[in-house]
């Protein structure tokens, strides 16, 4: 930082930094020439004076002339710096620190064979991993895990905020990682239950656990042909644990049983009336995903559904600088008490 008494807290540069507590004071400063005014009217006449205007005393006289004005221009500046202090110019850091108490999610992804139609390009489960690793990026302070499931249904990745670590694992996602055959819907959702169960911890020791949202995200065909445990009923027990379910059809929609016979041979429809009553009994939402495009906005459908809370702290570094402008004012007011004291201010003023 610059010294007192360098010239540059004079600088224009400088003044636009500056936020003045009191800036009204500075609206004075013009008013400060009126007062000058009304005491050269009031003298005006009372003194006698010697003009000298021809000669070699000309320059002299006009040199004088205009060092007259040294003493009240000192003056004026030193009133006018205290009044600069008096406004108390300040520089203010700000920093901004957000926090979000987050949600927890849990994804169940749908690897049966079923997922490999390529009504979705370049198929169904490469979309919706796709699509997935985009959804993971975009969250913050959220803890989000990953189920998958075919005829049977395994948690691959529990509850974390490390986004790297769970972008690998829906990454290695693949059809055949799972070789039991069908689609256990009511068991994937099962899992995901169970996985935010656990993290529900006594209100004596974590008060803000009860308080997380939770979602589960269900991406499948909506076919439930496996499983231990029907999807209505694990819709239910979500609800009971007070957790939203939202389900995103992959893949086209069956328009009948024209369409169900063609999709034999050709690709498997998606059967959407179960993920619709999961939707409806977990007081989430039905998405269907016909194309790449049409999913990646689903998931910002989603996102802005259960987007967490954020809370803004804002700090603020305050450093005064009225001293600086006082120290100027002080050595500008002494130097007019010189003035006033000398025989050099006689000699101006004759």
């Amino acid at each position: 930082m610059e010294p007192w008494y360098s010239i540059h807290w004079l600088t224009v540069e400088q003044w636009q930094q500056f936020r003045f507590a009191n800036g009204w004071v500075l609206y004075t400063i013009p008013a400060l020439p009126l007062l000058f005014l009304f005491r050269v009217l009031l003298g005006q006449g009372r003194s006698q004076k010697l003009n000298v205007s021809t000669g070699t005393y000309l320059y002299v006289n006009s040199l004088l002339g205009w060092l007259r004005f040294i003493t009240p221009a000192s003056f004026f500046l030193g009133i006018s710096l205290i009044l600069v202090a008096l406004a108390r110019p300040q520089i203010v850091r700000e920093q901004r620190i957000e926090q979000s108490d987050g949600i927890d999610i849990m994804l169940a992804l749908d690897v049966s064979s079923s997922m490999t139609e390529t009504d979705l390009a370049p198929n169904r489960l490469a979309a919706a991993r796709q699509m997935a690793q985009m959804f993971v990026k975009g969250r913050k302070n959220d803890r989000i895990g990953l189920v998958v499931f075919a005829g049977e249904a395994f948690s691959l990745c529990p509850l974390t905020t490390d986004y790297a670590l769970l972008d690998q694992y829906i990454a290695d996602l693949r059809e055949n990682m799972i070789p039991a055959t069908g689609t256990a819907i009511g068991d994937a959702m099962a899992r995901c239950i169970n996985r935010m169960r656990e993290t529900e911890l006594p209100a004596v020791t974590d008060t803000t656990a009860k308080k997380r949202t939770k979602v589960v995200i269900l991406l499948s065909d909506g076919e439930n042909t496996a499983g231990n445990l029907d999807p209505v009923t694990a819709a239910k027990l979500g609800r009971a644990f007070g957790i939203r379910i939202y389900t995103i059809a992959v893949g086209k929609v069956e328009a009948g049983a024209a369409a169900r016979r063609d999709s034999l041979l050709a690709t498997s429809a998606v059967d959407e009336g179960v993920l619709k009553t999961i939707a409806r009994i977990g007081n989430g939402n039905y998405f269907r995903a016909t194309d790449a495009k049409r999913l990646e906005t689903v998931f910002k459908e989603i996102d802005r559904l259960e987007k967490a809370p954020v809370r803004t702290q804002v700090y603020e570094h305050v450093q005064d600088f009225y001293r600086i402008y006082l120290y100027w004012a002080i050595c500008f007011l002494l130097f007019t008490l010189f003035l006033k004291n000398t025989i050099l201010a006689n000699i101006l003023e004759d």
